[in-house]
């Protein structure tokens, strides 16, 4: 089992990126969390969990070892892959995710892609005594990092994102174009328009 990969980010494709470790390039898809944290050049460790199916070998990566246990403890629910585990880090913090369970919450997590009023409750039910080993943290990566591209290719990158995430290029496209404005970095653009979906 790869556990974690200490490497340079040679390349980022919204959620996924290129990680090179010694030589090797580890494609690694990461949750909207992640992935807004990186920039190129950047040294990083990646938390992993790696998903072995008979069609292919898919890494998942995470900022810290919190993010990657509330993964696996989402793949234990029936019904919920690694797809929308990654969807649901994507969209609400760990924290918040940890809060959202806690308080029976289930207006907030339909807000996720993919996940229904019957997901959701499953999601409480089955997570309620699981989350109780989680506290409050913080993540390895710094905010402070943000991907720097053209104000055009900051836009598309950051639509492509949140498409990857499940959600409908118009409803993708909406959303940046409501937060375009105000943000010039794809990671910015992201949590913004995140935020504004969540309302």
């Amino acid at each position: 089992m790869i556990g974690c990969l200490i490497g340079e980010v040679f390349a980022l494709e919204a959620p996924a990126v290129l990680l090179n470790v010694n030589g090797v390039g580890y494609e690694i898809d990461t949750p909207l969390s992640t992935f807004c944290q990186l920039q190129k050049g950047q040294k990083v460790t990646l938390w992993t969990h790696l998903v072995v199916r008979e069609d292919a070998h898919q890494l998942y990566g995470f900022s810290d070892a919190k993010e990657k246990a509330l993964f696996r403890t989402l793949l234990k629910v029936n019904g919920v892959g690694p797809k929308m585990a990654l969807g649901i880090l994507s969209t609400l913090s760990v924290d918040l995710l940890i809060q959202t369970i806690e308080h029976d919450d289930v207006n907030t997590l339909v807000k996720v892609p993919g996940v229904g009023k019957k997901t959701a409750e499953r999601l409480l039910i089955e997570l309620r005594d699981r989350i109780k080993n989680f506290g409050s943290g913080t993540n390895a990566l710094t905010h402070s990092n943000t991907i720097q591209l053209s104000a055009n290719a900051a836009v598309a990158e950051a639509e492509a994102a949140l498409q990857s995430l499940g959600y409908r290029p118009l409803e993708a496209q909406k959303a940046i174009a409501a937060v375009k404005d105000q943000y010039s970095d794809v990671a910015d653009l992201i949590r913004a328009a995140l935020k504004s979906m969540m309302k």
